[in-house]
């Protein structure tokens, strides 16, 4: 029973509706690996396992009586640690909402819930979505199952770290600069930040509202089209959904790269290690061999991308982040000094360093008299980026890139240098300000047996081309991966 935590997530689909596999067994041998594997990983924050066991008897006897919710019913699935499950903690990895029990659904648990998934919360993440290595955490470092000296990338780590460890087929992440993308791509999965609007954020604890978006991590394809076309769809709780055609997994299909035009990057604008622009530059060959016309893209904007991201990342954070001001709900400090004192060190008790940092970059931002120099100047600046995207899908069908400059780095290297940090994100924060939809598809791994991961974007809502061009990228050589089946 132990190697069915080694199935794909369409393996364990076809197996749970032909009868040949029931949701307690698979959740069973999860939990075991869970139990053995999770003291290195460190994916997950809590986990109640009579809870978890109860949700796959429920399943197991719908199946029973030919009335399961859906083809879905019984699969497992973690919940990033930031996206509300009514009854459950949901802290954000923040001492501040340490103890902080969700009254309600998000909508994409509810959805989840009608077709009858497990739920596997809390994975661990950085603190409310800050940080891009899951060092941010108030509670722990997740380490990548590939070699747990290093990181899983961030903010979503535990969630990518739980699916590329087998503790798990897929799981959810929310993504504002990078944040289910470059985990993906760190640990050797699928990843996907779906075009703002297309997912509900109702229940997601907000970061940066205008780029915050809830997406799948998976270890095949399959299960990133079928979660994007249960999550997607027009949300009365959030009227920043739009009303476009729903997502249909059935419509991705393999296409033929002869004659499709294929955006690309300078690799030498790009400061990317040897490895990863040795395997992209592998990658863009075998495809101009299939037939394939390439087209170099100008991105001198993207240059911009990451002081323009954290200015307008950092205001929404602090507007965002003013609610937990400890009289609500959350940690409170008991002062006898004044209501001011009261704000202050429960703030200061509650957030980490991290937090601090991006809420006073914000306030700052948006403070009289550089409003209009740095915050207003940022958002000029995201108008360009946005045009520029457009500007690009006129000539190309797909956009293909490496997802980070380098594979995961070492636990602790970069956070004495919060701009180094910053930096991992220079290929993915320009998406979210554009607003478009990308995936990073697994791509092999470097010479030290690191995942590498290469991101494809299209253009607004144009998900199943997006999944399609993945979809067929999967099945080269060079992008074939082993996850690990021992954690060292």
């Amino acid at each position: 029973m132990k190697e069915i935590i080694f199935l794909t997530y369409s393996e364990i689909k076809k197996k749970l509706n032909d009868g040949s596999l029931t949701s307690q067994e698979l959740v069973s041998a999860y939990l075991e690996r869970i139990k053995s594997s999770d003291s290195k990983v460190k994916a997950f924050l809590n986990l109640n396992a009579d809870k978890i066991l109860t949700q796959a008897k429920e399943s197991d006897e719908r199946r029973k009586t030919g009335k399961p919710f859906s083809e879905f019913d019984g699969i497992p699935i973690g919940i990033k640690d930031n996206i509300c499950i009514r009854g459950e903690i949901t802290s954000c990895s923040s001492k501040i909402l340490e103890n902080f029990e969700s009254p309600y659904d998000a909508t994409v648990i509810t959805k989840l819930k009608e077709k009858g998934f497990v739920f596997f919360p809390r994975l661990n993440m950085d603190e409310f979505a800050m940080g891009s290595s899951t060092e941010n955490s108030a509670f722990q470092t997740s380490k990548n199952p590939f070699d747990t000296d290093r990181i899983p990338g961030g903010s979503s780590g535990g969630s990518a770290a739980a699916v590329a460890a087998s503790m798990l087929p897929i799981s959810l992440g929310s993504d504002t600069g990078g944040s289910i993308r470059q985990p993906a791509s760190l640990c050797g999965i699928w990843g996907l930040k779906p075009t703002y609007g297309r997912v509900s954020r109702y229940g997601l604890v907000a970061y940066a509202s205008s780029l915050d978006q809830i997406g799948p991590f998976s270890n095949d394809m399959e299960g990133i089209s079928d979660l994007l076309e249960i999550l997607s769809g027009l949300d009365t709780k959030d009227q920043t959904t739009a009303k476009v055609d729903h997502f249909d997994s059935k419509s991705v299909s393999t296409i033929d790269w002869k004659g499709k035009k294929i955006g690309i990057m300078k690799t030498e604008d790009f400061n990317f290690s040897p490895d990863v622009n040795a395997r992209y530059l592998e990658i863009l060959k075998s495809l101009e061999e299939k037939g394939a016309e390439l087209v170099a893209l100008d991105f001198s904007l993207l240059k911009y991308a990451i002081p323009v991201y954290y200015l307008i990342a950092t205001a929404e954070c602090s507007s965002n982040l003013s609610r937990f001001d400890g009289i609500r709900y959350g940690l409170r400090k008991e002062t006898s000094g004044k209501l001011d004192d009261l704000y202050s060190e429960s703030r200061s008790a509650g957030f980490g360093k991290e937090v601090k940092r991006r809420i006073l970059l914000g306030t700052f931002s948006l403070s009289s008299g550089y409003y209009d120099a740095y915050y207003g100047k940022a958002q000029k600046a995201r108008v360009l980026i946005r045009k520029q995207y457009a500007d690009f899908f006129k000539s190309v069908d797909v956009i293909l890139q490496p997802t980070s400059p380098t594979t995961a780095f070492k636990v602790g290297e970069k956070t004495k240098d919060p701009i180094q940090m910053y930096q991992a994100d220079i290929l993915t924060t320009s998406v979210n300000l554009a607003g478009v939809p990308a995936i990073s598809c697994p791509a092999g791994v470097d010479q030290n047996g690191l995942p590498i991961g290469i991101q494809l974007t299209t253009s607004h809502f144009d998900e199943v081309k997006l999944l399609s061009y993945a979809y067929s990228l999967s099945k080269l050589d060079l992008c074939k991966i082993t996850l690990p089946k021992e954690i060292k």
